[in-house]
This record gives C-alpha cells, structure tokens and sequence, in this order.
C-alpha cells in the first residue's frame, strides 16, 4: 500500500487482512464469527476466505481499485447474510422441529451483526465514494 493511500483503504485493507485472524479462530478454536451463515456448506465458507483474501490481495497490488472491491464485496456479503439468515428463519426443516433444536445459533448472530454492519458501512461509503467521482 503506497504512503498516499487514503484512510479508508487502510481500514478495507486492514478488515481484508483481518481474515486470516478469522480463519484462525474458525478453524483453530472452532469459532465460527465472520462466515456464520456458511457454516452448513464448509467449502463454501473456505471459498469465502479465500475470496476475501484475494480481495486483500488485489488491494495491495492496485489500491485505486479498494474502493470498487470493497463496494462490491460488501453487497455480496449484504445479499448473503440476508439470504442465508432469512432462509433458516423463515423456511422450517425437520431439525427445526425436533427438541432443543435453536433456530439459529449464538455465532450465527453475532456474524450477522458484526458482518453485517461492516458491510453496511462499506456499501455505503463505498456507493458515496464512487457516485461523487
């Protein structure tokens, strides 16, 4: 990253790079926080760290385009958490209805807020970032 990046990329770079801090709890310590709502497809969610990854890659390499990335990025992750969380609350399956079953857990929860205000906050300063050039 060049001395004149701006803040900004700093901060898209640092929550990129922060990923393999994830991938080490998720994996080593069996805490699944940022990728919650693919904890029932596995390779997906190693898909999805490694995308992340290589968005932090790109970033490096061409940091006029962390603004686009992160734009992009943060809506797919928007899209993915709404999708996957309204679809285990509102679509019943037969764990549902079996005892002490929870509907969604406590890392599912805290990855759709923390997740989910990040990408919040990235769409939207990215879309501003992007309409006033």
């Amino acid at each position: 990253m060049s001395p004149a990046a701006t803040q900004s990329e700093r901060l898209l770079a640092g929550y990129y790079g922060a990923t393999v801090l994830f991938v080490l709890i998720d994996f080593g310590l069996g805490v699944n926080v940022r990728a919650a709502f693919l904890a029932p497809w596995p390779d997906l969610r190693i898909a999805y760290y490694g995308f992340c990854i290589a968005c932090l890659g790109v970033m490096l390499w061409r940091p006029a385009w962390s603004t686009p990335i992160g734009t992009v990025e943060s809506l797919v992750t928007l899209v993915a958490l709404i999708l996957g969380m309204g679809m285990r609350v509102m679509v019943p399956n037969d764990a549902i209805f079996a005892e002490n079953v929870t509907i969604v857990s406590y890392q599912e929860i805290i990855n759709f807020v923390l997740s989910g205000y990040v990408a919040y906050f990235a769409w939207n300063h990215g879309m501003r970032q992007l309409i006033g050039r």
